[in-house]
């Protein structure tokens, strides 16, 4: 009795130690298994439906082992052999240009980023810089037909497009590319061209504009040499009123030799020539006391 009770004892340590043996392997391959999922995780879900396919990329236990391995030997000796004449360096300039293209295309999808940016501030100042070319163009416009109408009685000018295109409320899309001429008319008819116009006619034209071009871009200081050499006494008289009334807050130094102008001065600075010798002489001329 004693001594198949020391042999069940000697039994049941033994099948202790095998539990605790087979409680390590069952440790092992679960920390194994979870190891292989966090490693492969995404290729099971996407594999695992082949598993266990009588037939199948996974079914090793219709595969013949052996010829794999011998396969497995001959690949390894071709890649061996090969290497031998293929550059090792390959790979890791592949990789460095492969670390180069990704720099590249973020670097392009900042640029065109960049690029929606700098083209929307242009269209906004495009737009800016049109609604400007309007208001310019319609303020202009009016007090060059205003100052024309004041200089030529029974006459109206204009700004208009080379294309013939007039709108009081909006400039002309192509403003900027096409240009702008002068439009002159005299009664009810317009005339085609300037050359329609005489020597006098043109000169009141062109000087109505520089003034309109005044008016809008005012500055304290203008100079004017003979403006009125081309045009007669009523006409001169003209230019003066309209200086007078319309450019109070500037300063006007014109050379002119026709009273018309004269009787518009404030001050009148003579020039003459006595006894070989140019004198000057100043004189004040109060319009303010005139009609």
């Amino acid at each position: 009795m004693i001594k198949e009770r020391r042999e069940i004892e000697l039994q049941l340590e033994k099948n202790k130690h095998a539990i605790v043996d087979l409680q390590n392997i069952v440790k092992e391959s679960v920390r194994r298994r979870q190891l292989i999922i966090d490693k492969h995780g995404r290729w099971i879900e996407e594999e695992k439906e082949k598993f266990g396919v009588s037939g199948g990329q996974y079914d090793f236990a219709s595969m013949n082992i052996s010829k794999m391995q011998k396969d497995a030997k001959d690949d390894k000796e071709k890649v061996t052999k090969m290497s031998k004449h293929v550059d090792e360096r390959a790979m890791t300039l592949l990789e460095q240009k492969r670390a180069m293209y990704k720099q590249l295309l973020t670097k392009q999808k900042k640029v065109l980023k960049d690029k929606a940016n700098i083209e929307r501030v242009v269209a906004e100042w495009d737009k800016k810089k049109q609604e400007a070319l309007r208001i310019a163009w319609q303020r202009v416009n009016k007090s060059f037909g205003e100052i024309f109408s004041t200089l030529l009685h029974n006459a109206n000018a204009k700004l208009t497009s080379l294309n013939g295109h007039y709108d009081a409320d909006r400039a002309p899309k192509d403003l900027v590319l096409t240009g702008l001429e002068i439009k002159v008319q005299f009664g009810s008819l317009w005339k085609e061209t300037l050359d329609e116009l005489s020597g006098g006619q043109r000169s009141l034209a062109g000087l109505s504009l520089v003034l309109a071009l005044l008016q809008y871009s005012p500055a304290p200081l203008y100079i004017l040499d003979e403006v009125d050499a081309a045009l007669d006494m009523s006409h001169t008289q003209n230019i003066g009123l309209v200086i007078r009334k319309s450019f109070r807050n500037a300063q006007f130094i014109i050379v002119s030799l026709k009273d018309g102008m004269f009787s518009n001065a404030n001050v009148l600075f003579t020039t003459k020539f006595v006894n070989g010798i140019s004198t000057v002489s100043r004189a004040e001329n109060l319009p303010s006391k005139k009609k």
